[in-house]
């Protein structure tokens, strides 16, 4: 509004300053509100995304020092009872209780073993990048309302224009700093959504990485000479028997 009082020489220096940024978010009308209720849900879900997507949470020390202290000691039972625990839940004991739970259940364990972890860490990999889906709709879409509310402002701005005959300037300049507010709410919006989604996308696909070192490094441990000993000869006999 500001803008266009300057073109036609009638700026008012007080009533410029005077303005404030919620005067501005004021002008973005209806789509405005809407792109200030996806920064909310988008402000919301980065917070969601930073607690949930960091090491601590996906790989815990603890219980990595736990299962590889009980795969080590040959418990294999205890391992899985302890990555099936709700309590301990997490990326690692999702991965590893899928990989466990098969070497029990099979008298081929350690050669599905292998198999069963890489379906379930990329099973658990989708689930994390669908949890990040939310934040990239909102940064499409944001330049969209952004440009319907520019399509709005500019034909509410002919509008007035014929019905006055061009002599409404008020009018004329509300509907163009809705079109220019929305605009830049929209890509204001936008761009750190885009560039945090990417940023997440690629935190979760080096945690995941991290994950099946670490998980593979465990599995090492079933395919020793003692626990692989201790674990399929009582499978042996029951076979035999």
């Amino acid at each position: 509004m500001t803008v266009v009082h300057v073109m036609l020489g009638t700026v008012n220096p007080d009533a410029a300053a005077a303005r404030t940024w919620w005067d501005t978010v004021m002008d973005g009308g209806p789509v405005g509100f809407i792109i200030i209720a996806l920064s909310i849900i988008a402000l919301a879900l980065c917070i969601v995304h930073f607690i949930q997507i960091r090491r601590p949470t996906l790989l815990p020390a603890q219980q990595l020092k736990e299962v590889d202290e009980r795969l080590l000691a040959g418990d294999i039972e205890g391992a899985t009872a302890y990555c099936m625990d709700p309590a301990n839940d997490s990326f690692l004991t999702r991965v590893l209780s899928a990989g466990l739970s098969r070497y029990q259940a099979s008298a081929f364990g350690v050669f599905e073993i292998k198999n069963a972890i890489e379906e379930a860490g990329q099973d658990q990999a989708a689930r994390l990048y669908r949890s990040t889906d939310g934040l990239g709709v909102i940064g499409t879409i944001s330049p969209l309302l952004g440009l319907l509310g520019t399509v709005i402002g500019m034909v509410g701005a002919f509008e007035s224009m014929s019905m006055s005959g061009g002599s409404n300037y008020e009018q004329l300049a509300a509907n163009i700093s809705m079109a220019l507010v929305t605009t830049l709410m929209g890509l204001a919006l936008a761009i750190p959504c885009v560039a945090l989604f990417t940023w997440f996308r690629n935190r979760i696909d080096a945690l995941a990485s991290e994950a099946g070192r670490e998980v593979e490094r465990l599995v090492t441990h079933l395919e020793s000479g003692a626990v692989a000993g201790s674990n399929m000869a009582p499978a042996m006999g029951a076979r035999t028997g």
